[in-house]
């Protein structure tokens, strides 16, 4: 049986996850991505609380008045 091509395996990962891992430290194109590290939930957004008081008015309007 032939060996498939590791570029088009997608479970390459799984089988030999080491000739992946070298694969990706040597990629140029990898290499030349700007990289930074996003932490949107470290800290609450400005005026968060307002969305939740907004939503909290908008459900009053659903109830049926007598």
């Amino acid at each position: 049986m032939a060996h498939p091509i590791a570029e088009r395996n997608p479970f390459m990962l799984m089988l030999h996850p080491e000739v992946i891992i070298a694969a990706v430290e040597k990629s140029e194109r990898l290499g030349q991505l700007n990289r930074h590290l996003c932490r949107p939930l470290d800290r609450p957004a400005p005026g968060g609380n307002q969305a939740t008081s907004s939503l909290e008015r908008d459900d009053e309007d659903d109830v049926p008045r007598e």
